[in-house]
């Protein structure tokens, strides 16, 4: 299950408490304070990692809390300081602020770590001559995650384009495909293999139709995920099974992508004609060159037809980025 959203809850440790002691001996004439310092409260950090993929986990545990500060003892002791609680996520996690929205760090590569929430300071004991104190409270913050997954490739195109089949012939992903719009309902990472040495990785972005950027179909929910993409592969129905023009479908995507963020639409994109095993394609082909003075690649995803030739252009294209 590939889960892309969730809200966690996450509290640092408390500094422990400084100790109020004294030394009391027959051989002084007044007691010497002698209380420790309370140990520093555990920070949450929130780590990238490499082996995980979506934040499913974060489905069944919610809550995060580091451990306290212990306390300071007599006879100058500190108290421990509390142990970290690092919580791990998936490369190309955004982390917000639950309440407000603002973002406070983007983990797009993997091993990247930030300190989210630090712990609180222990309290000063009462060694120096002054009054011993208290730890520091804990931090507590309401998070937001939200995972751009991480492809060099986004396969992007209208419900019914062929996606999900074009995904299953290019790599070992098994989407599910049926002859119906939205049935893909979540992103679909793939591998491409071309050769031991040549590998890329493709990203299948659902639900997008006229309006997505406003929230209509899925398109607002997955749009972010073709952010972190080098190229995009524009796949178009040119068979129109749905009963739309093909030149349609290219141009209204592509506002879509244009209104959903500035620098999305301007992302290299491979034009792709599919389902040209059927009679129809050839004759709307003419037409869409006709509009679109750009290459267009020919490819059936049911029967192979020109594709190897396009995944050798792909593979061009991202390693030129």
């Amino acid at each position: 299950m590939f889960i892309d959203t969730a809200k966690i809850h996450i509290s640092s440790g408390k500094g422990g408490n400084g100790c109020n002691s004294f030394l009391r001996d027959r051989h002084i004439s007044h007691p010497r304070p002698n209380g420790g310092f309370g140990g520093n409260g555990g920070d949450v950090i929130i780590k990238a990692d490499s082996h995980i993929h979506t934040l499913l986990d974060f489905q069944y545990k919610r809550h995060f809390r580091a451990e306290d500060g212990y306390h300071g003892s007599s006879n100058h002791k500190k108290g421990a300081n509390g142990q970290d609680y690092v919580v791990k996520v998936p490369p190309g996690t955004v982390i917000k602020d639950a309440k407000n929205g603002f973002l406070l760090r983007d983990l797009d590569k993997a091993d990247e770590e930030v300190v989210i929430c630090k712990g609180g300071k222990g309290g000063r004991g009462n060694a120096p001559q002054k009054e011993a104190l208290p730890g520091e409270p804990s931090e507590v913050r309401e998070l937001l995650l939200e995972l751009k997954a991480i492809a060099d490739v986004g396969i992007i195109g209208f419900p019914n384009a062929g996606k999900s089949t074009f995904v299953s012939r290019v790599s070992k992903a098994k989407p599910r495909i049926a002859h119906f719009p939205f049935t893909t309902k979540a992103p679909v990472l793939g591998i491409v293999e071309l050769s031991d040495e040549r590998r890329f990785i493709v990203c299948e972005i659902p639900g997008l139709i006229e309006g997505a950027h406003l929230g209509r179909g899925l398109g607002l929910k997955f749009l972010r995920h073709a952010e972190r993409t080098k190229v995009l592969i524009h796949l178009v129905d040119m068979a129109a099974i749905d009963g739309r023009a093909p030149i349609d479908d290219y141009k209204v995507l592509n506002k879509e992508l244009t209104f959903h963020a500035s620098g999305l639409s301007l992302k290299p994109q491979i034009i792709v004609a599919n389902k040209m095993d059927l009679p129809i394609a050839e004759e709307n082909l003419v037409k869409f060159k006709k509009v679109v003075k750009k290459k267009v690649y020919v490819v059936s995803g049911l029967t192979g037809e020109g594709i190897n030739e396009l995944l050798e252009a792909v593979w061009k294209k991202v390693n030129s980025r």
